[in-house]
């Protein structure tokens, strides 16, 4: 009679440790995806555009177009460094106004 007590007991500690641990991850979770919420809106309403998905990988993709500009120009390649910068400026400039 006593062991079936000592495992009771032993299914319910663990159920709520299992319990504590789910719901700390989840608490730590929702933070997460609250502050990546706030922060994607902090950064759209600064920029002025829409706060969605096709938005910011339309500013992701710009701003790396911008970036292989930069690296075009630092390996002396004018040509092609000016084709970066002018579809990366156009494309930031189409997202922004």
């Amino acid at each position: 009679m006593q062991v079936e007590g000592f495992f009771d007991w032993l299914g319910h500690a663990l159920g709520s440790v299992i319990r504590f641990i789910v719901d700390a991850l989840s608490g730590v979770l929702q933070l997460i995806g609250n502050a990546g919420r706030q922060f994607l809106h902090g950064l759209s309403s600064a920029l002025g555009i829409t706060p969605s998905l096709l938005s910011i990988v339309a500013l992701v993709i710009g701003l790396l177009l911008l970036f292989s500009a930069v690296r075009a120009f630092m390996r002396r390649s004018i040509v092609l460094g000016l084709i970066w910068l002018v579809l990366g400026l156009w494309l930031l400039s189409l997202l922004i106004s």
